[in-house]
């Protein structure tokens, strides 16, 4: 009789096995995973960056400029209607408010460049250079920025000072835009890790 138990028990054992080891969207059915919770932010921060590109002409009031540029193109002026293959350096003021004019709590230094033909988009590569009391230290950026888009989200990849080893987002905003000479981003910054 326990010969006849085990004979019946392994075919019914391998049947459950072969059931439940098939995942459920086999049988048509969904499954719904747990949304996953968005921490909160330890950090929120908001700044406006305000960039003026050389264009031949305003070398004193300048605070990017083209470093590179496609054999077609050249220094001064941005190459074609997408800008493709154009590499500007900046080294822009931050400030707290939406006024160039307004005193600067640090520098936004880095790269931008334009990397597709077909549509109005660059990639950044950047930090945030504080040096006043409210703030020290840098928060650094890196990221694809379709231009064309209202709001762009961009990564807080590190930082030093106050903001070490700060990771999170950064939405950016074009404020203003007046021609090819001058643009102002507001730029949201979400930290989620703070130390």
């Amino acid at each position: 009789m326990e010969g006849r138990k085990l004979i019946v028990t392994i075919p019914l054992l391998l049947f459950f096995i072969a059931v439940f080891s098939v995942p459920p969207a086999a049988f048509g059915r969904k499954v719904a995973f747990p949304r996953k919770r968005m921490p909160k932010p330890c950090m929120n921060l908001v700044f406006y960056f305000h960039d003026i590109i050389y264009n031949g002409k305003n070398a004193a009031n300048a605070t990017s400029a083209i470093v590179g540029s496609p054999e077609w193109g050249n220094r001064t002026i941005l190459a074609g209607q997408s800008h493709f293959g154009n590499m500007v350096v900046f080294d822009d003021p931050i400030t707290l408010d939406n006024n160039l004019h307004s005193p600067p709590v640090g520098r936004a230094q880095g790269f931008y460049f334009y990397d597709r033909k077909d549509v109005f988009t660059a990639w950044l590569g950047f930090s945030f250079v504080f040096n006043n009391p409210d703030y020290r230290g840098t928060i650094n950026f890196a990221g694809a920025d379709p231009l064309m888009n209202k709001t762009r989200d961009i990564s807080v990849i590190g930082g030093t000072g106050d903001f070490f080893m700060a990771r999170g987002i950064a939405t950016l905003m074009t404020d203003s835009f007046e021609g090819e000479v001058y643009f102002r981003l507001r730029t949201d910054i979400k930290l989620y890790e703070c130390y």
